[in-house]
């Protein structure tokens, strides 16, 4: 298989520009083409559990562990292929074989954010926009000046009206504009209040409005996945994003044990998304996922917690792509180099459309 990306992220660096509107062309990338895509990613997340599981010290640290007894009879085995089959199951049951996964860097496969900054605002910017503005430097709410992907793909005739994202941080109105544009952008604990609503989000507005006690910035990852979850149901759009928050959240808090049990939750909500594709006529086998995260995590032990422009192993990433017609190559074991800021290209390449057409995956 050759190389994946195309373009150096020293390019990015040295020249960075506001992405301009292309003019629109059916591209031949060698990427196969999706009817549907759907980019999930959970924040802050880190390559070294993905593909490691759970860490030894970490998961034995009273501090980060208080109930170490439990959590390892869940989630701790002698090897790293079961510690990581227990933790993420799907990931390592179906991608492995289905699809594809990168970023494991004792293979040097390498994914990095290419901003500087490594925290969430500016690693969403570079993943939708494809562009590392250094001005998008922080993670306060302002509207992101940065066309993203998902209202240029929306102001396409064939995807109007298709594109939405639902997240669990309540900043993604901002980072994708929905003033600017108006696509459908259900973040934090807002409600869904479409004509018709189904009573089953009827109900989630419910739940929603009863945890009023306990609202941050960021909702819990479920009652974001459900609401997702009955809008593709009923609304059944082409690109959809899912951006869940709660494994950052769990990891600035320093608890290790709700971190691994967030990540077995997403790894869940994954599978069963996946499940509802392949079993739904329009959806099944016509339908790819992109699976992601914004930026790492300190890599030592006592950093883990933190990240940030002088966090060593904050840049650390990686993604996974399952779907129609992506080669079945599981685990990649190659040294490479891959760099977000080339994700963007490659969502509107897999729905055939092009946007920076020169910073996409190039799949065999």
């Amino acid at each position: 298989m050759k190389s994946l990306w195309t373009c150096l992220v020293l390019a990015v660096l040295l020249h960075p520009e506001g992405l301009k509107p292309v003019t629109r062309t059916k591209i031949k990338t060698g990427l196969p083409t999706t009817g549907n895509l759907f980019i999930i990613t959970t924040d802050g997340y880190r390559w070294q559990e993905l593909f490691n599981g759970a860490d030894s010290l970490l998961i034995n640290s009273d501090d980060h562990t208080p109930d170490k007894e439990t959590i390892k009879a869940l989630y701790w085995a002698e090897t790293i292929e079961e510690r990581r089959k227990k933790l993420m199951p799907f990931f390592w049951n179906v991608v492995s074989i289905k699809g594809q996964l990168y970023g494991n860097r004792h293979y040097n496969n390498k994914v990095n954010t290419s901003n500087l900054y490594s925290i969430s605002y500016p690693g969403y910017n570079e993943l939708f926009t494809g562009n590392t503005d250094p001005s998008v430097s922080s993670n306060k709410k302002y509207y992101n000046p940065n066309i993203n992907v998902l209202e240029y793909l929306d102001a396409l005739p064939e995807f109007k009206g298709k594109v939405a994202a639902f997240t669990s941080w309540d900043v993604f109105p901002y980072i994708l504009n929905e003033k600017r544009n108006g696509i459908t952008v259900n973040s934090g604990y807002e409600n869904m209040n479409e004509k018709d609503m189904s009573s089953e989000q009827v109900m989630i507005n419910k739940v929603q409005d009863d945890a009023i006690a306990i609202k941050t910035t960021t909702r819990f990852d479920e009652l974001t996945f459900l609401t997702a979850k009955e809008y593709i149901n009923n609304n059944r759009p082409r690109v959809l994003y899912l951006g869940l928050g709660e494994t950052d959240e769990f990891a600035h808090q320093g608890r290790y044990d709700l971190y691994l049990q967030q990540a077995n939750a997403v790894d869940k909500m994954i599978a069963d998304l996946w499940h509802w594709v392949q079993t739904t006529p329009g959806y099944k086998d016509n339908t790819t996922f992109i699976i992601t995260t914004d930026h790492g995590r300190g890599k030592k032990t006592n950093r883990w917690m933190d990240h940030g422009e002088f966090i060593s192993g904050s840049s650390q990433a990686w993604f996974a792509i399952i779907g129609p017609g992506i080669l079945k190559s599981g685990e990649v074991k190659k040294d490479e180099q891959y760099y977000q800021v080339q994700m963007a290209g490659t969502i509107a390449a897999l729905v055939g459309e092009e946007f920076n057409a020169d910073k996409v995956l190039s799949l065999r």
